[in-house]
């Protein structure tokens, strides 16, 4: 983006200076205001209106793309949120969530509240477009008009409105969502927040179809271990490569009767992966090879990272821990993820102490000896792994609370493939 072709197309259109316009200018992007939106805002604040050009375009959803400028839609709300953000030094309240029409849908920030709710239709004029977390989403602010229409906009078939989900639905970004959930493990501690100490909660909420981690950013005295309850207006963001759910001080909470599930949702590798990542997932696949950075290794006392020659990223030269882990590369034909083991299950399948593989290794005079034997009971079997799952540029990472052999009979899983494909 070139901003000083900016400044200096407004400065010349106001009769102003080029370099208090380009300020003006750089402190709106900074907070993230689209670059028509930000024009617009400096032409008010020097008396010369909104125009410069011609008004936005009429467009569908399904049309929108990062780049489409200012732009108008009839859409149907399907969700709002409320969240409390600090904006140029301002404490300032943004309504966000999602629209929809029949070609599809995307999510909005309002600076204002323009009194729609979720189910209303729609029209809403000169939104600003910009692009978040790779997607387009509606800017919706000063300059922007908000018209109620009568007949409901159709939305695409699975589109549901109101922000209700199942755990295992959501997805970072999410916002304006209700759970209802049971409070599994929760504790409180005190963080350094933006206007200083802050107390908040903390832990694992679960349903029937899943189990997230969650924050409760006011500490509400119902979040309780073992409560039961339905969460209205929570939002999701990524924390770890997963998704966690987010109370605000907006966010209402009202007892239900909840059922949680002591199972893991089980989903190919593929779905897992592509999902960029689950809490609590299980899959099964086959051990194709044991990874470099298996069997014995050595961690650093101070901070737990790998340690290569006695020397740690962080701290340097240190005196290292002794560990084992098992690094296993996973398939099931739909895609491969990396299971990372911690120690107690590294051990049972190892089948013996650190203390035995310390030995095993003084008497062959190499540490490789332990990652060899666990290669040659791994490799080529098929194991069901339950855990947690993250995906980043390295790639996916399944750190596994469960593993174990697979249960399934080969021919029974043989005879319903046949069936599933009609032969």
């Amino acid at each position: 983006m070139d901003i000083d072709a900016h400044a200096e197309e407004l400065a010349s259109a106001l009769g102003e200076d080029k370099e208090e316009v380009k300020r003006d200018l750089e402190n709106l992007l900074e907070y993230s205001v689209p670059i028509d939106e930000a024009k617009q805002s400096v032409r008010r604040k020097y008396g010369g209106g909104g125009g410069g050009g011609s008004g936005p375009t009429s467009v569908d959803i399904g049309d929108i793309g990062p780049d489409s400028g200012n732009v108008t839609v009839t859409a149907r709300v399907l969700t709002v949120g409320r969240r409390s953000i600090r904006y140029q030094g301002d404490e300032t309240v943004i309504r966000e969530g999602e629209l929809a029409d029949a070609t599809g849908v995307v999510s909005y920030t309002a600076w204002q509240d323009f009194g729609f709710e979720p189910g209303d239709s729609v029209t809403i004029g000169n939104a600003g477009v910009r692009e978040w977390e790779g997607e387009p989403e509606l800017n919706i602010g000063e300059s922007s008009s908000v018209a109620m229409e009568s007949e409901p906009v159709a939305v695409p078939d699975g589109v549901s409105v109101g922000g209700e989900r199942d755990l295992v639905d959501l997805r970072a970004g999410d916002r304006g969502r209700t759970v209802e959930v049971k409070v599994l493990e929760v504790e409180q501690r005190t963080i350094d927040g933006r206007d200083g100490e802050t107390t908040i909660h903390s832990g694992v909420v679960g349903d029937e179809t899943g189990r997230l981690p969650f924050t409760d950013w006011q500490a509400r005295d119902e979040v309780v271990e073992g409560a039961e309850l339905r969460m209205e207006d929570v939002y999701v963001r990524e924390f770890r490569g997963v998704p966690s759910v987010n109370l605000t001080e907006f966010t209402e909470t009202a007892p239900a009767t909840v059922a949680v599930s002591d199972e893991a949702p089980r989903v190919s590798i593929g779905e897992a992966v592509g999902s960029g990542g689950m809490y609590d997932v299980e899959v099964r696949g086959n051990v194709l090879e044991v990874r470099d950075g298996s069997g014995l290794i050595e961690r650093c006392p101070d901070c737990g990272r790998l340690v290569q020659n006695g020397q740690c990223r962080s701290h340097g030269q240190v005196d290292p821990e002794d560990d084992l882990r098992i690094k296993a590369i996973l398939d099931d034909g739909t895609a491969t993820v990396t299971a990372i083991l911690d120690r107690d299950l590294t051990e049972e399948i190892y089948g013996g102490t650190l203390e035995d593989a310390l030995e095993a290794a003084r008497d062959a005079m190499s540490r490789e000896v332990v990652a060899d034997d666990i290669a040659e009971k791994l490799v080529g079997r098929e194991y069901r792994v339950r855990g947690h799952l993250s995906v980043d540029e390295y790639g996916a990472n399944l750190d596994a609370s469960e593993f174990a052999a697979s249960g399934d009979d080969p021919a029974a899983r043989a005879t319903a493939l046949l069936e599933e494909v009609g032969a």
